[in-house]
């Protein structure tokens, strides 16, 4: 490890946790340099929805670049983007009569983020976003000054502003707001609230603890943003692409969004990848207006392309991520029911889920244990408080077990309960 503590910055955080050295990953096992396994339970951070190294995805990938295909292009037509964004608005948009423009606005979730808030601005001429508690978005200003966490947003080192936060679902007591608190800031002149150009929500909230957003909220949300006319930009970049189970991560809602990001597992093999989606009405960018020299990946698109016709040509996959889910979250509340004393409970949507604890410092134990055990695992939440799974989609039901097997394990090593009297 001496190469890294000698010449990679102290910001490096992932390694800290897992303090080997990974050379090759298969499917949902990623293997260190002994070759030991570990069943991967975090996926790049949701960045693997269809595993590591899927074979329909290499072989695409291998065969066009074997074929010396142009790799790089910036926003040039190349076939490779015409052949992906044919099939997403066969595949993804069509079929959900969603009229979608697609904007490649940079290889990482935050160019989409960055992108969907200086659209809406320039489209509604008004300032002020909207954001909630505990909402992830990115880290660069324009994410970060939508983003909840305290640690991360004073990274940046100036003023974050032109936001306004509110509380998420669930966020007060456990009660959902029905908005009428937010009605009120938008009709009271003397509010200080600016009438915003848009809200960016998150459904699930991936790094701000596996906290889901209900179907009701999401459309009382909605039908509020329609009312006052402001812009719903949904934060897809974690919980889209089948995370939950369909598609995009809204549709249970049956809502519309204005603005849609997706990035992660867009490319489907964990190339740089990001999306921003908008209502056509809504394009109205000049010509270079918001640009990016990595914005033409192909390789990205190719196997984005496969991913499409592999998996979401019907609705066999999603219909199998939800299984897989309702079984997940059924053994975590059986494990969970084992620790009243620490506060255990569960959360989560189709594949995203949380094991959470009210005791201090139980999850981070939780992660350790499992990561001994040969499970990785991330945590997540303001406290660090949940212990985040988020397997690839396409793991297999034993796998699943196994991991949740190395779970339950870990809870009893790892987390402190009182000695009954």
């Amino acid at each position: 490890m001496e190469t890294f503590t000698q010449l990679e910055s102290e910001v490096r955080s992932y390694c800290r946790n897992w303090p080997v050295m990974f050379n090759e990953a298969r499917g949902s096992y990623v293997y260190d340099d002994s070759g030991r396994p570990y069943l991967d339970f975090f996926a790049g951070a949701g960045s693997l929805n269809y595993g590591h190294n899927n074979p329909e995805l290499k072989t695409k990938l291998i065969d066009y670049l074997v074929n010396d295909s142009i790799v790089h292009s910036l926003d040039a037509f190349s076939v490779a983007k015409r052949d992906f964004l044919k099939t997403f608005g066969e595949v993804v948009l069509a079929p959900r009569n969603l009229d979608y423009k697609v904007q490649f606005p940079g290889p990482a979730g935050n160019n989409a983020v960055e992108a969907a808030l200086k659209l809406a601005r320039k489209y509604t001429g008004r300032e002020t976003v909207i954001s909630f508690t505990n909402g992830f978005h990115g880290m660069t200003l324009g994410a970060l000054a939508v983003t909840g966490n305290s640690m991360k947003r004073g990274g940046a080192g100036v003023p974050l502003g032109h936001t306004a936060t509110m509380p998420f679902d669930n966020y007060m007591d456990g009660q959902t707001p029905d908005f009428l608190w937010l009605r009120s800031l938008l009709e009271d002149s003397g509010s200080g609230l600016d009438k915003p150009a848009a809200v960016i929500v998150e459904t699930v909230q991936g790094e701000g603890g596996i906290n889901v957003a209900s179907k009701g909220w999401l459309r009382g949300l909605s039908a509020l943003c329609e009312e006052y006319g402001i812009l719903l930009i949904v934060d897809d970049i974690q919980m889209g692409c089948g995370r939950t189970g369909p598609f995009f991560s809204f549709e249970e809602a049956g809502i519309t969004p204005d603005i849609v990001t997706l990035s992660k597992s867009i490319s489907g093999y964990g190339l740089p990848m990001a999306l921003t989606l908008f209502k056509r009405e809504l394009d109205v960018w000049e010509p270079g207006e918001h640009n990016g020299t990595f914005r033409g990946f192909n390789p990205a698109f190719v196997t984005g392309t496969a991913a499409l016709n592999t998996y979401w040509r019907d609705e066999v996959f999603c219909k199998e991520t939800l299984a897989k889910g309702d079984m997940v979250g059924d053994r975590l509340a059986a494990i969970a029911a084992e620790y009243p004393e620490a506060g255990a409970h569960t959360r989560g949507r189709g594949l995203a889920r949380g094991l959470a604890f009210a005791q201090e410092g139980a999850a981070k134990a939780v992660a350790a244990a499992a990561f001994e055990r040969g499970l990785l695992l991330e945590t997540s939440g303001p406290e660090d408080e949940v212990a985040k799974l988020l397997p690839a989609l396409t793991t297999s039901v034993p796998d699943l077990e196994k991991g949740l097997d190395i779970i339950d394990e870990s809870v009893r090593a790892a987390v402190k309960v009182p000695l009954a009297v």
